[in-house]
């Protein structure tokens, strides 16, 4: 049995996508997960499965989710070794405004992380890091240019989780 931490691509936004966390854990149940925890109404969940494969997890997570809600509900699976390195990789930056990451369901080729990279300027920059992008961005998320969009343009499927949310994670389900 091993430990796996999932994000929930686009829930929660809106009257039609609402997915409250004791549906999300009943739903990860369904799916043949034990030990299932959510950490805030955002779509994170840490739960224990036999499953080994990456692709297969995240396929029988979203087909019960699918089941579960009526919609389709992007999932993206790391281990628990894999989030705390994303977290450490930040701590690396020393950046003083907003970072957030985006974190990929698949992995990147070398072309698509110079194409989002490249969308850097002064102000926000784009660094990839395996399967997460860490956007560092000015003081207003809001009017950021760079943002989780602007990466699935480049790098496909991805959901964005602000740094302390990442660390808090990595502190409470982190290897």
């Amino acid at each position: 049995m091993a430990t796996y931490i999932a994000f929930l691509r686009a829930i929660n936004l809106g009257a039609k996508r609402k997915f409250p966390k004791d549906a999300i854990k009943a739903a990860v149940e369904a799916a043949g997960c034990t030990n299932v925890e959510t950490y805030i109404n955002t779509g994170n969940v840490r739960f224990d499965s036999t499953m080994r494969s990456r692709a297969r997890i995240e396929a029988a997570l979203e087909k019960a989710f699918l089941e579960d809600r009526g919609f389709e509900v992007p999932t993206i699976v790391f281990t628990p070794k894999e989030l705390r390195a994303i977290a450490e990789e930040a701590a690396g930056f020393g950046h003083g405004g907003r970072h957030y990451v985006s974190l990929l369901k698949d992995d990147p080729t070398a072309e698509a992380i110079k194409a989002v990279e490249d969308l850097s300027t002064a102000e926000e920059v784009a660094r990839v890091g395996g399967r997460a992008v860490h956007l560092l961005l000015g003081a207003n998320y809001h009017e950021a240019r760079l943002t989780n969009a602007a990466v699935e343009k480049k790098l496909g499927v991805s959901t964005n989780r602000n740094l302390t949310v990442i660390e808090a994670l990595a502190d409470r389900w982190g290897a």
